[in-house]
């Protein structure tokens, strides 16, 4: 793994827009635009390095199901903060029944400098994003940069292939639609939503368009429509599932719920089982499971224990996105004292290279591995103002 500078194409920015990137700047807090997708450098791995890394994605997704059945098993759903036994019991059903539900994709974070074993941060299990910069703009960028070299992505094919696997689970008759909330700014979730309906619309599936906040209830029928009053059985929401399950529509989502079986009357994807995933206790979980796993940070629940003095620590609230409220706390520093459920992960700062700290977003759709996404910050924790760079095997 090494980080190699080069001079950005002319015109990028227009090139990568016109590839689906639609927010290639960030605006800073100086009200200063600054890029976001950043190709004035690039990362470069060896095949046997994304041969490694690929093995390490399944295992853990394997190891994270696991998991999610002992979660399910123990009935442990207090841990990740589901107090409802409504929510709990719907979550644990639409587990029991995942065979029955679309589950697309995922992007786990990883701490990996190519000297050791790749340890797993979080994993976005939910609504993950940066998708469409990790599957177009570069492979496009490889290819003109460096034809003939090769990338860890097959993230377009794989989504294809599994909106085209999923489709006879989907109810008959009606099209898919694709949500994201309107309250999105920066225009990620929009852009990653589009991707994902063009990518179903590739694969032959009927699909609509809506936002979250354009969704209605029909009070006679005792269903959600769209603008039309058309019925939606079906939806892709990028749009967490905590927010889905507390919002002032949580009675109806629950109550109309298809869990499996076309029992109820909407069919939301990613299914709830996915709420034992994107949840930051199942990484204090894991690692009571599988102890001192080579890939894997301790982590607790109850507390930072020995990372205190030993290793330092970082709390991370059990829900959240883009590190919002997470906290880096050194060894031996004075304790902090957190009201809100958290888990704590040891503390393992992220590589730095060339005042950049890098972290890998690795990418499963379905149970395999399909690709990577590079994002760098100025500081330990990856926020809104990362950057996102490519990468190519060499």
């Amino acid at each position: 793994m090494e980080r190699r500078t080069i001079e950005p194409r002319p015109g990028w920015q227009q090139t990568v827009e016109e590839q689906g990137l639609i927010y290639p700047l960030t605006r800073y807090p100086d009200d200063s635009l600054r890029p976001y997708w950043d190709e004035s450098a690039y990362y470069v791995f060896s095949l046997a390095e994304i041969e490694a890394l690929e093995d390490v994605v399944e295992e853990l997704h394997r190891m994270c199901l696991a998991a999610a059945e002992h979660i399910v098993a123990a009935d442990r759903f207090a841990d990740l903060g589901i107090t409802d036994p409504r929510i709990a019991r719907v979550v644990a059903e639409a587990w029991r029944r995942r065979a029955e539900l679309p589950s697309v994709y995922g992007r786990f974070d990883l701490r990996y400098d190519g000297t050791g074993p790749a340890k797993l941060l979080e994993y976005n299990a939910d609504t993950p994003t940066s998708l469409v910069e990790a599957a177009s703009p570069q492979w496009f960028w490889m290819e003109e940069r460096f034809p003939g070299a090769d990338q860890w992505n097959s993230l377009h094919e794989r989504l294809v292939a599994a909106w085209r696997k999923h489709s006879a689970l989907l109810p008959p008759g009606n099209p898919l639609y694709f949500a994201h909330s309107s309250a999105d700014e920066l225009g990620e979730d929009l852009m990653t939503v589009a991707y994902l309906k063009e990518t179903a619309e590739q694969a032959g599936l009927d699909t609509d368009w809506i936002s979250m906040e354009e969704i209605g209830w029909d009070r006679l029928s005792g269903r959600f429509v769209d603008n039309s009053l058309r019925f939606i059985r079906s939806c892709f929401k990028l749009y967490p599932w905590e927010w889905l399950t507390t919002d002032r529509f949580a009675d109806h989502v629950l109550d109309t719920l298809d869990n499996g079986g076309g029992t109820g009357t909407t069919l939301w994807i990613e299914p709830a089982w996915k709420m034992l995933l994107s949840n930051k206790a199942l990484l204090a979980v894991l690692w009571e499971l599988y102890p001192g796993h080579p890939n894997l940070l301790p982590a607790h629940l109850d507390g930072p224990r020995e990372l205190a003095t030993t290793t330092g620590y970082v709390a991370k609230p059990l829900l959240g996105r883009e590190g919002a409220g997470v906290t880096v706390h050194r060894p031996g520093a004075d304790p902090v004292s957190r009201e809100e459920p958290c888990c704590y992960q040891e503390l393992a700062p992220l590589p730095d290279f060339d005042g950049n700290h890098v972290v890998l977003g690795a990418w499963i759709v379905e149970d395999e591995s399909a690709g990577l996404g590079i994002r760098e910050s100025a500081g330990l924790i990856t926020d809104e103002y990362a950057r996102f760079l490519p990468h190519v095997i060499l």
